[in-house]
């Protein structure tokens, strides 16, 4: 489906990011990650994409740097001859609640999840519309959406890169480029492994599923924006979250 495309994902060393890699990697893409993870660890996902006959490459990028995505990028184009599909996925989490949320806490969180898509976007939008074609995939989420306690600033920088989504699909879409989102909700991880079962249940009373998601759930998502066949999809945000959001 993506035979010969280039993509780029931002924090694809590991979780959604790596499943969107191998995904898109099974299916002919060149892949580019970029990620802060350690170099030894990236090559081990450089490694397992080059099994399935395709070109990888890892670069050790800070996606809050405007400078290092603009050189990240410029560096992809000169490598691999184009920049067809960009997945904004890097982001971080510093959960707590807003009476013990410090400033600093809050900004960190906006600076990766919010700027960093602002820089990668900024810088993407200059290539694609000189190709004029392009798949741009947003990494949202469910909380962005209806928000939740404890994640005041990861909600507030996923609601904007909703916002943001959708106004570079008005910008961008007469030049033959889509920009969505997606909205996952709650997705099988290190982290829901480490829950008890009341937690656990908790979490499934909310999800009419009654199942965690897999990061292959997002993946397959993911494939499906940056293919053929979304071409007239732009400016959407696609939950993928068991109906928690309906």
């Amino acid at each position: 489906m993506l035979k010969g495309k280039t993509a780029v994902i931002t924090g694809g060393a590991r979780g959604i990011g790596k499943s969107i890699a191998v995904k898109y990697a099974q299916n002919g893409a060149n892949i580019v990650i970029s990620d802060m993870a350690s170099p030894e660890q990236m090559q081990e996902v450089v490694k397992e994409l080059e099994a399935f006959g395709v070109k990888a490459k890892a670069f050790q990028s800070d996606v809050t740097d405007y400078d290092a995505v603009k050189k990240l990028l410029d560096d992809v184009v000169a490598e691999f001859g184009s920049l067809d599909i960009v997945v904004n996925n890097a982001g971080i989490t510093k959960d707590m609640p807003i009476i013990a949320m410090k400033e600093k806490d809050y900004m960190d969180v906006i600076n990766v999840n919010q700027k960093g898509v602002f820089n990668m976007l900024k810088h993407a939008s200059v290539i694609m519309l000189k190709q004029k074609s392009g798949r741009i995939i947003n990494m949202a989420s469910v909380v962005g959406v209806m928000g939740n306690a404890g994640q005041v600033n990861y909600s507030a920088s996923k609601a904007a890169v909703i916002g943001m989504t959708k106004s570079v699909a008005k910008e961008l879409s007469s030049r033959g480029i889509t920009c969505n989102a997606i909205a996952p909700g709650f997705i099988q991880s290190a982290m829901t492994d480490k829950l008890n079962d009341a937690q656990k249940n908790a979490m499934l009373s909310m999800i009419p599923l009654k199942k965690f998601g897999q990061p292959e759930d997002v993946a397959n998502t993911a494939l499906f924006l940056a293919s053929e066949l979304s071409s007239y999809l732009t400016g959407q945000v696609i939950c993928v979250d068991g109906g928690m959001i309906m």
